[in-house]
């Protein structure tokens, strides 16, 4: 049995968005409630640093100019280092005033995709119940204009891609099922929706896809990452110990580290007390290699 251990114990509430930057030699993530959080660590000199958000911020990319395209609450940001900065550069939904923004990711052409949902958080990090599925899934192009790809989503999330850029993978979390749909790289369009993958352990939240092909899932509330085969089949299991896992990347110098973000979302302080890892950042060295995260080319 493979287990992941305590990387850094963050304490986030809803930790996510983890991505690693192989130029910089950076590992990010995010906390997602307010006060929403952005954390930057460098992993030539060990130096984390950590920046208050004025929304609350849920997925990234970062920009060839060294900053990070981010998505929040409200639409599509940037966010400068060193004006510690976060500007909005487009309003997705303005139409949807109930909405946010939840999992997104670059494509091999950086291009930003990025899911919505009905806004099920409130300004005081207390839960709002989901009563539709608002939520889009859209492509952002480097001159800003953006597409819609996919309509009536619970919750967006997993944004990846196989290898070979023909295939990309995308989940309703609430369905249970990850989909999959044929990728036309050049043009920047998904088709022919498939099931591609559903397991009884927790629902698929983040995912990350490795060199081989195989589809590493994190399980909201199943405590555990499921490495799926490039069929949907069950290959492998990491076993974590604490129940809400989010998202993951591979990262490190030779893109064998496999990065879990986790939360402690919804848990009761008795229940913290016992799983005090939760919302934890969690790491685990594998025989496989990742992919790098790509970057946002706009």
């Amino acid at each position: 049995m493979k287990k992941a251990v305590l990387f850094n114990d963050c304490k986030n509430h809803l930790g996510e968005g983890v991505l690693w930057s192989k130029q910089q030699e950076t590992l990010y993530w995010l906390d997602v409630p307010m006060p929403s959080k952005l954390f930057q660590l460098n992993m030539k000199n060990n130096k984390l640093s950590i920046f208050d958000m004025p929304e609350m911020i849920t997925a990234m990319s970062v920009r060839s100019n060294g900053d990070l395209l981010i998505a929040s609450h409200h639409g599509i940001n940037n966010f400068n280092f060193e004006k510690k900065k976060l500007e909005k550069i487009i309003d997705l939904e303005p139409d949807l005033p109930k909405n946010r923004c939840n999992d997104g990711a670059s494509d091999a052409h950086g291009r930003f995709w990025i899911g919505t949902m009905q806004n099920n958080i409130s300004p005081e990090a207390t839960d709002i119940a989901l009563t539709e599925n608002s939520g889009n899934l859209y492509c952002v192009k480097d001159d800003l204009s953006f597409t819609k790809h996919e309509t009536n989503i619970g919750i967006s999330n997993t944004l990846t891609w196989s290898p070979d850029n023909t295939k990309f993978y995308f989940t309703d979390t609430l369905t249970g099922i990850i989909f999959s749909y044929d990728f036309d790289l050049e043009n920047g369009k998904i088709s022919n929706k498939k099931e591609f993958a559903k397991h009884d352990r927790g629902y698929p939240d983040g995912s990350t896809v490795d060199s081989e092909g195989y589809l590493w899932s994190c399980r909201w509330g199943g405590s555990c990452v499921i490495r799926f085969n490039p069929q949907g089949n069950v290959d492998d299991i990491i076993e974590l110990p604490v129940e809400n896992i989010t998202n993951c990347t591979f990262g490190g110098s030779n893109l064998q580290t496999l990065f879990i973000t986790s939360a402690r979302w919804g848990m009761t302080k008795e229940n913290i007390d016992k799983n005090p890892q939760a919302g934890g950042l969690f790491a685990i060295d594998l025989d496989t290699k990742g992919i790098p995260d790509y970057y946002f080319n706009g």
